[in-house]
């Protein structure tokens, strides 16, 4: 097993060399309430830019303030040769499961090659003509946001190709929690690649060290691997994603229901889209959690731009929950216990699509649970020890406290 210890926020692992040190934050914000995202440093990775063909897996949240990452490295002069477009696009406007094409872009003219749909790996002939491909996207911290799917497959077409990886690290809004099955490579797919619990409570930069050192793809001891960490960050920090990482998760109360409200894709049921409040709504159209639908919060989903592929439940009444307002942390059960139970009660399965949830899930024992009405603090315990496992494996790649 490939495995490395860090002594230090900031590790470049080309030969372990540590990088220069960084320029303190402003003074004219508090230390305590201001931090520097790994983009924002760019006296730290301009200089590993200079002189190289330069590739970017990036989308709309790749920015520094107002301006993209791309014009950025365009204004320094960086020979930017591909941009790779994960799920909804590099400007971040195709719906969920929207094909991405290859395509130029519009305002730079550089040429954007897919790597959602048929084309999910970047190509060994492009990863070949490059130097350098940087990674710089805000995830949200669950296992099944595809994101960290596509970082896997750039660092292991580029371990193979020889093809360095730069990681600009951002915040996990979901960071303060460590939640969920940890995923049976049994049930490995695109949703969910790595051995983590649903909630993993890393960002982007940790998870990257963790997939080379835990030997997750091929050739992880080849692969030249650069983390640029923030700095004054604290995972248990609250932080407002200044742009919606998806059509769908449209503001911080989505992003929170996100682990709790996603297994109900696998469902007939209604999470919001095609609504104004997509995943911050919960119901369907045949009945609600009580027997009174006059008295049932209601809502109509409808064909809108994010949700344009024929919205579950389209142009039909739902009948459900309205969580716009709940407090919501980490991974809530009670929605699924609740909806199973209701379902159970009219005599129809709740589970439509029992493989995709197993996919979602990363096992099929929760749905196996779910569906014999199992208590709550029981499936819980069932993963106390895989959870506890992980949170050992995954103390050396921790860059922030």
């Amino acid at each position: 097993m490939f495995l490395l210890r860090f002594s230090c926020l900031l590790l470049l692992l080309t030969g372990c060399q540590p990088a220069p040190e960084p320029t303190p934050p402003s003074s004219a914000q508090p230390q305590e309430t201001s931090f520097l995202l790994g983009a924002e440093q760019s006296g730290l990775y301009l200089p590993l830019l200079r002189d190289k063909k330069v590739g970017l897996l990036v989308n709309q949240t790749s920015r520094l303030g107002e301006q993209h990452l791309v014009d950025a490295l365009l204004a320094e002069g960086i020979a930017i040769q591909t941009i790779f477009a994960p799920e909804h696009g590099f400007r971040g406007d195709h719906d969920a499961g929207a094909k991405v094409d290859h395509s130029v872009d519009e305002r730079t003219g550089l040429p954007i090659a897919s790597m959602y749909g048929s084309n999910r790996r970047p190509s060994a002939e492009l990863m070949r003509a490059l130097d350098v491909v940087i990674f710089d996207i805000q995830d949200v911290g669950v296992r099944y946001y595809t994101y960290i799917s596509s970082m896997h497959y750039l660092m292991e077409v580029a371990a193979a190709e020889g093809t360095k990886v730069l990681i600009l690290d951002r915040p996990n809004p979901n960071g303060r929690y460590v939640d969920g099955p940890v995923l049976d490579l049994a049930f490995q797919s695109f949703v969910g690649m790595h051995p983590i619990p649903l909630l993993h409570g890393m960002t982007v930069g940790e998870l990257a060290l963790m997939i080379q050192g835990e030997g997750w793809i091929p050739n992880a001891e080849a692969l030249q691997l650069t983390v640029i960490p923030m700095q004054q960050y604290r995972r248990d920090k609250p932080y407002s994603l200044p742009i919606r990482p998806s059509p769908n998760l449209p503001n911080d109360q989505s992003i929170a229901l996100y682990a709790s409200l996603g297994f109900f894709e696998a469902t007939p049921m209604s999470v919001g889209r095609g609504t104004p409040y997509p995943f911050q709504v919960l119901g369907f159209d045949q009945f609600a959690l009580t027997d009174d639908l006059d008295q049932a919060f209601s809502f109509r989903p409808v064909s809108t731009p994010g949700a344009a592929l024929t919205p579950p439940l389209q142009d039909k009444a739902v009948f459900g929950q309205d969580l716009r307002d709940v407090s919501a942390q980490g991974l809530d059960l009670s929605y699924l216990i609740h909806w199973q139970q209701r379902f159970a009660e009219q005599g129809q399965p709740l589970f439509t699509s029992p493989g995709f949830m197993d996919r979602l899930a990363g096992t099929d024992q929760l749905r196996l649970q779910l569906e014999a009405q199992i208590p709550e603090a029981e499936i819980r315990a069932s993963w106390h020890d895989d959870l506890a496992h992980f949170l050992r494996q995954r103390q050396p790649y921790l860059l922030y406290p």
